[in-house]
């Protein structure tokens, strides 16, 4: 009996979803949000997030931390070459454990503080770490033209768009969007958190990283973004930050930001709206220049 091989199936499957991919992207731009997007889940997004990074030459910045950094979008920085490795649903410790693991290292890599509860993904770090990145060869089609898709529709908007873009959200008033409910659902959940445990035993390996990345001559600093009043009583913001401040006590290592607080708003007491976040962003550029400044002087 004749022996059929399965590479013909294979990538008669991977050009089928090719092109399914390509017509719900066109589809989309064609019809605009009455058409779902391709579910392009959130790992997805954390893959092409990752490999970018690998990709391109080095940053002279680079974020890490949760959902709350991740509203920190790259085109909110004027500073030029800012990478945001802030991982949605993520945890802070699992991107300084990529970057710590590469040969070359940003000057400078911001740690956002707010939330050390959640565990590092084991799966990224070996993936992202010394060439750990092999996948299934009939998998890559699928994974290239996901990852494609996403690219084009994020894809960055030139210097002068995202200036254009920054001008008229600051130009705008704070929003007087209505999150009561939204609010009240996370405080509730924050409330319930308990995150003592896993936030001293990620705050002990951040502090072992910092201390390794500084080693190898890049600068480290922790960052704390500001929640909603509410949101900032809560058991679990208050736990979260007796534990994180306790762990690093040393100034030197903070950056503060103090933006003004009548002017933020929030979806939810705890994730900044657009303007919100470019007003924050503004603040750690204000920061890093001061802290420069003084750097300089001595």
């Amino acid at each position: 009996m004749l022996q059929v091989s399965a590479l013909p199936w294979l990538v008669r499957c991977a050009g089928v979803a090719v092109a399914l991919l390509l017509a719900c992207g066109l589809a989309t731009a064609r019809f605009g949000s009455a058409i779902q997007q391709p579910a392009v889940t959130t790992r997805d997004g954390t893959l092409v997030t990752l490999n970018r990074y690998l990709r391109e030459p080095m940053p002279d910045i680079v974020l890490v931390g949760s959902s709350v950094a991740w509203r920190l979008k790259e085109e909110y920085f004027s500073l030029p070459r800012v990478r945001n490795l802030a991982l949605a649903g993520g945890s802070p410790v699992t991107g300084l454990e990529i970057l710590a693991r590469q040969k070359s290292l940003p000057k400078i890599i911001l740690i956002e503080t707010n939330v050390f509860s959640r565990e590092a993904d084991a799966t990224l770090i070996e993936r992202f770490s010394g060439g750990a990145r092999a996948e299934a060869p009939f998998l890559r089609p699928v994974r290239t033209a996901v990852a494609a898709y996403e690219t084009w529709n994020h894809a960055a908007p030139n210097p002068a768009q995202a200036r254009a873009e920054r001008d008229r959200l600051l130009s705008q008033p704070p929003s007087t969007f209505d999150n009561k409910v939204y609010l009240g659902r996370a405080l509730e959940q924050m409330n319930e958190g308990e995150p003592t445990v896993s936030a001293r035993a990620n705050a002990a390996r951040i502090g072992e990283l910092i201390d390794d990345i500084q080693r190898r001559g890049s600068r480290a600093f922790l960052i704390e973004s500001p929640f909603a009043a509410e949101i900032e009583d809560s058991r679990f913001v208050r736990t979260n930050k007796k534990i994180v401040h306790a762990a690093f006590p040393d100034q030197a290592l903070w950056l503060p930001i103090n933006p003004p607080q009548k002017e933020l708003r929030w979806a939810d007491g705890v994730h900044l709206d657009e303007r919100s976040a470019l007003i924050v962003v503004r603040t750690i550029e204000s920061a890093l220049a001061d802290r420069d400044g003084a750097r300089r002087d001595k």
